[in-house]
């Protein structure tokens, strides 16, 4: 008898998701930066690329993100956008950067269907980038936990030689 555990059902996602069975559209509205495929392509690195403009995932626990403590924020890496405050990030335990809560007017949500139902995907509001997904399992006061890939993102420390 075979166990499956949460690789299995990651792998499986992925899988789906290169064959267009689970798909991210871009038609979530329109965005003030709109590019072409070959313009993100030559913008972004190959892993920004794949999660950005395909709605892909990282590994867990593979973003130097995750272990960021100072002081600063987070912005798209796609856009430059300014995303989160370092103020509401924490250790969700899950191996990505988590946040009780974006700055305001930073991104914008969609439902998202998969094989394994209904999620709410986050993307940037400026460039329409594919960020993470938001859960309502996080700390207070929100209860909410924007789980995001940290190759989605850049960080900028605030104070001396940001």
């Amino acid at each position: 008898m075979v166990q499956l555990n949460r690789r299995h059902f990651t792998l499986a996602g992925a899988a789906l998701a290169a064959t267009g069975i689970v798909s991210r559209s871009s038609s979530a509205g329109t965005f003030e930066i709109v590019r072409s495929e070959e313009e993100w392509r030559r913008l972004l690195t190959p892993a920004q690329y794949v999660v950005l403009r395909k709605g892909g995932t990282e590994r867990a626990g593979s973003s130097p993100l995750d272990g960021e403590k100072r002081t600063g924020t987070f912005h798209c890496a796609g856009c430059d956008l300014a995303l989160f405050a370092s103020a509401t990030k924490y250790d969700s335990g899950t191996g990505w950067p988590s946040f009780w809560q974006p700055l305001a007017n930073a991104i914008g949500t969609k439902p998202e269907r998969t094989l394994f139902g209904i999620q709410t995907e986050v993307h940037c509001r400026r460039c329409g980038g594919h960020l993470g997904h938001v859960f309502a399992d996080g700390p207070k006061p929100t209860g909410l936990r924007y789980c995001m890939n940290g190759v989605a993102m850049s960080f900028k420390p605030t104070g001396a030689g940001s």
